[in-house]
């Protein structure tokens, strides 16, 4: 039974800011690949349609490495990552990183280990 909720996020300045419909009672993906283990994020992943960047495109900047699939987005101002978007095996996908979530404790998410490293 999914237990979706709606909650707002962004960056540190606030320039990028947007609301996610998200079922945080799943698992967020802690990865240790190169990108993720520097920046700390912990991600879960929601169709591109749970997803609305309230303000802030013109403030993004992308980023692509490797097999360059995920665009890892982040604000121009501060460098905060607070989502990224990208295709997963239902289409159109976004990650966001909860750790940019305005009311979550990400101390309190069920944390899911990924070696993306090895991938």
């Amino acid at each position: 039974m999914s237990t979706t909720t709606s909650h707002t996020g962004g960056c540190h300045c606030g320039a990028v800011r947007y609301r996610v419909d998200i079922d945080l009672t799943q698992p967020v993906v802690q990865c240790n690949c190169s990108i993720c283990s520097r920046t700390g994020t912990l991600l879960a992943f929601v169709p591109e349609s749970s997803f609305t960047l309230e303000k802030g495109e013109q403030n993004l900047t992308d980023y692509q490495f490797n097999t360059k699939v995920i665009h890892h987005l982040f604000c121009k101002t501060c460098g905060v990552r607070s989502f990224g978007r990208g295709v997963g095996p239902n289409g159109p996908m976004v990650a966001i990183n909860t750790r940019c979530l305005d009311d979550v404790d990400a101390t309190t998410l069920n944390i899911q280990h990924y070696d993306g490293k090895s991938r």
